[in-house]
């Protein structure tokens, strides 16, 4: 069935239906046709590999058997165990506390939260919804200060079920969102964007700065943003309201992201489909575009107040979405610009390096289902000694997008206009129609459909590069190829990159699996992990993932409803990438039932981790024992973190410190 045509039971059933929108790939033969004829299709059973495929993936010490003496992990914390109920967990020796939850004030003048008479115009002063990305910038700018800073956060969408009062109807297991209304619409609005806030270590603890200059909310209902690069005033991105295409009001679905070197604070708008209503005809000029990209997705009742919801109505609004927007953090009165020469698709982040010839190299994934890893490189380089000149370095540069071979190897494939099929014989006339429809573009350069990529981490100790992979139920055993090596992959793995002469403008490279995911003693399921993994180091679903400043990699998950499978909650891990324990996974952190893990962010020091706990309350809530529901706001499956009637579960921002005031981890 078409993932536009179902009713879901909450917002969380329909993003993680988003990734069956159905695309129209290329034909190209597969790598997967390369490995089959090298290994044999019976090399690669059910959700698992044969020794010989397994070792020419996957790096030597993954399979390595116990050492007679224990490599000491780098990770010095007690772990804890797997599990699900209604709190957050964190090892022992460490606190977590809440710094800002959904409805807190930002903006000075912000009224305090009433969850039973929310307005548009409080909300777009308050904490919005579903915090996902956080981004720690010091203050002052340019230093190392790891007790004053800002935060950049990333809200990403609402679940109305939980939200509002009186739409949790129960149906059998389905929610009644027929209530909806304009004035419900207009909070949704407000509570999607982003938030910057000043933050300060008082006595240890973390505090908002209130009414600091730098508090700021941006929403998706009144956030004026420009548009730059080369779809900016393209015809297919002109409106009604703006019929030069060159601004759009506001920024949605905004998931994880980056910092850039220069401070500015990088927003990635991922399932911009399903905020749009209407049908195309088969004949219309977008139709093919809009195809591709799912849209449109008919999740939010936005459309029946706002013409530019309505792809009938507007034709080109979903043209406008999709992007990575560049905010300025330490302006507070600047315009939030979508950055078009990045490419428009489900972004899921865009951290970044400055490269050894001074270009900075942006890495990005397409979060559905058979997408791509995409790069960017910038044209011009970076200037440590003057912020001012960096400011527009996003406009102009090289797209590439990912070919993973089955020798290890990978070779980024460039999206430029001209250049092989991208021409006006596949209906590429300019290099805004290339980044307009980057996943066709990528369809026909032959780039790998990867098992959903979302966040992408450069190393700058190491210079490799770490490709979450979350899963992919939909790979048949004929799809299954040298990087995504199984089939019905409902657990996710991890790709480790490595770039020719660590170079990142290299269009070369070599890559092996780091792990795959999932129960290592569930033959079924075909996970690989070092043997020192104990029963609580697996994890499914890598989603983010951050890179402290020692160079350790950290994993934070997001199983959606698949927790029941895995019989634990999402949270952080701790991932071994060297030596003798690499492939190794350490518990940290968990999260409330239904809740989602995001984040995750270090200061520079490693003393304080964030972390954004997501949608508590709602995903597979109803395979809960004793509850065997779908939450609604008079009926969560928990109401962390108030924990107080009448008071619905609220998204929110957790700090953890370690109870000695030392580095996490040590």
């Amino acid at each position: 069935m078409d993932a536009r045509d179902r009713t879901y039971s909450c917002k969380a059933e329909a993003f993680e239906a988003s990734e069956d929108v159905p695309s129209n790939k290329s034909e190209t033969p597969t790598i997967g046709d390369v490995i089959a004829a090298r290994f044999g299709r019976r090399g690669f059973m059910r959700g698992s590999l044969t020794a010989t495929a397994v070792a020419a993936t996957f790096g030597p010490a993954v399979l390595a058997s116990r050492p007679a003496e224990a490599q000491e992990s780098r990770y010095v914390f007690e772990e804890i165990e797997h599990g699900v109920d209604e709190t957050h967990h964190v090892a022992p020796g460490y606190t977590a506390n809440v710094l800002i939850r959904w409805g807190d004030p930002v903006v000075s003048g912000a009224p305090e939260f009433d969850p039973m008479n929310q307005t548009a115009d409080a909300q777009e002063m308050q904490f919005g919804y579903n915090n996902d990305y956080i981004g720690y910038v010091p203050l002052p700018f340019g230093s190392d200060n790891a007790e004053s800073g800002l935060l950049c956060i990333n809200h990403e969408y609402t679940n109305e079920e939980v939200m509002f009062p009186g739409l949790g109807k129960q149906d059998g297991d389905d929610v009644d969102f027929a209530g909806m209304t304009q004035d419900l619409v207009d909070v949704e609005m407000a509570a999607h964007g982003g938030t910057v806030i000043e933050i300060e270590k008082v006595d240890g603890t973390w505090q908002i700065v209130a009414d600091s200059q730098y508090n700021r909310r941006i929403s998706a209902r009144s956030t004026e943003t420009m548009l730059s690069g080369p779809a900016a005033g393209s015809e297919r991105m002109m409106t009604s309201a703006d019929p030069a295409g060159t601004t759009a009001i506001g920024t949605i679905n905004n998931c994880a992201g980056g910092i850039t070197p220069w401070g500015t604070y990088l927003m990635a708008e991922e399932n911009f489909h399903g905020y749009f209503t209407g049908d195309l005809a088969e004949d219309h000029p977008e139709f093919r575009n809009y195809d591709r990209y799912g849209v449109p997705g008919g999740w939010y009742a936005w459309g029946r107040f706002y013409d530019r919801f309505d792809i009938n109505a507007e034709p080109n609004e979903a043209n406008r979405f999709g992007w990575m927007v560049e905010v300025d953090p330490l302006d507070p009165t600047s315009t939030p610009v979508k950055r078009t020469a990045l490419g428009r698709f489900k972004h899921e982040g865009g951290e970044s390096i400055v490269n050894g010839d001074g270009r900075v190299a942006v890495y990005m994934g397409d979060d559905e289902r058979f997408d791509y890893l995409y790069k960017f490189v910038t044209a011009g380089t970076y200037n440590a000694d003057d912020r001012d000149a960096n400011m527009n370095l996003l406009d102009e540069g090289t797209l590439y997008v990912a070919r993973f071979d089955e020798d290890g190897t990978i070779a980024w494939l460039p999206l430029v206009h001209g250049e092989g099929p991208l021409t006006a014989e596949n209906g590429f006339n300019s290099q805004a129609d290339v980044v307009i429809e980057a996943r066709v573009a990528s369809d026909l350069l032959g780039a790998t459909p990867m098992d959903r990529p979302e966040d992408v981490e450069p190393n700058p100790m190491t210079n490799r590069i770490y490709v979450m992979l979350t899963n992919n139920s939909r790979r048949t055993a004929e799809q299954v190829d040298a990087a995504n090596p199984r089939a019905e992959s409902r657990f996710g793995h991890i790709v480790e990159i490595t770039p020719e002469n660590d170079d990142h403008s290299a269009t070369t490279g070599t890559w092996e699996i780091l792990v795959l995911c999932g129960n290592p003693a569930d033959g079924e399921v075909g996970a690989r992990w070092n043997p020192e993994t104990s029963e609580n180091g697996w994890f499914a679903s890598p989603d983010n993932c951050a890179v402290d400043h020692q160079g350790r990699l950290w994993i934070s998950t997001d199983q959606g409803s698949g927790w029941s499978r895995s019989g634990t909650a999402d949270g952080v891990w701790a991932l071994e990438t060297e030596g003798e324990l690499r492939g190794t996974g350490k518990m940290f952190f968990r999260v409330p039932i239904g809740a989602e893990m995001c984040g995750p962010r270090f200061t520079p020091d490693d003393t304080t981790l964030f972390v954004a706990v997501q949608h508590p309350a709602t995903d597979g809530t109803n395979a809960y024992p004793g509850f065997e529901r779908s939450s609604t706001f008079e009926d969560p499956a928990t109401r962390w973190p108030d924990f107080q009637d009448g008071v619905p579960p609220r998204p929110s921002v957790v700090t953890i410190t370690k109870d000695d005031g030392g580095p996490i981890g040590v």
